[in-house]
């Protein structure tokens, strides 16, 4: 699958080129929340960006060959060495629901848009997960290989500081305050296929509108 732009930004000022590029146009993107319990205690996944030099989330832009769901999963897989199967998803429900012929994704727990500067935005889906382990693959080639695991209190402190993203470690909070009122899933339930061509949302025969 095509590699994705990076998403991440600093200071109001996009470090990497849009997939839409005219004034006042959105970029879809992708962010994995991932925590896990270290000695009792909930640690939060960082990276180190290698163009901003901040601390971050896992992320990046929603290809316009992609779902959603496909984007995380091959963000995952390229900057952590996470595969979906070693992860938990948390889900506002227990099940997998069922809508007919299209495709389910999972809810993210977080959306947000943002300016990243020059009339542009960022409208971001952020999807929560627990992780037991640490990942059992490689990173993707150029990707940073600056993996952090910090508290919330000690992220909380790099931003004050500067080096991480005051947003990241505002939205690791709520996660965390939300954390056990979520259901927990297997990510592997949810489908990385695209739905059959001409078969959703029809009004009359196949391939009509």
């Amino acid at each position: 699958m095509q590699k994705s732009r990076c998403s991440q930004e600093s200071s109001g000022s996009c470090v990497v080129p849009h997939i839409h590029n005219e004034p006042n146009q959105h970029d879809m993107t992708v962010s994995a929340y991932i925590v896990r319990q270290e000695a009792g205690e909930w640690k939060c996944l960082v990276h180190m960006h290698k163009k901003i030099d901040k601390l971050m989330q896992i992320g990046g832009h929603i290809e316009l060959d992609e779902t959603p769901w496909q984007s995380m999963a091959h963000e995952l897989g390229d900057e952590t060495g996470y595969q979906l199967p070693e992860l938990t998803l948390l889900q506002p429900f227990d099940t997998v629901p069922s809508i007919g012929d299209a495709i389910v994704h999972p809810v993210p727990f977080l959306v947000n848009t943002h300016n990243v500067g020059n009339d542009h935005y960022h409208s971001d889906l952020c999807y929560a997960f627990i992780a037991n382990d640490v990942p059992s693959g490689a990173r993707a080639d150029g990707e940073s290989a600056d993996l952090r695991w910090y508290s919330l209190d000690e992220l909380s402190t790099l931003a004050r500081k500067g080096e991480a993203l005051e947003d990241v470690a505002n939205i690791y909070e709520t996660l965390l305050q939300y954390l056990s009122k979520m259901s927990k899933i297997d990510p592997s339930l949810f489908s990385l296929t695209k739905p059959i061509a001409g078969v959703t949302y029809k009004r009359g025969a196949p391939g009509t509108v």
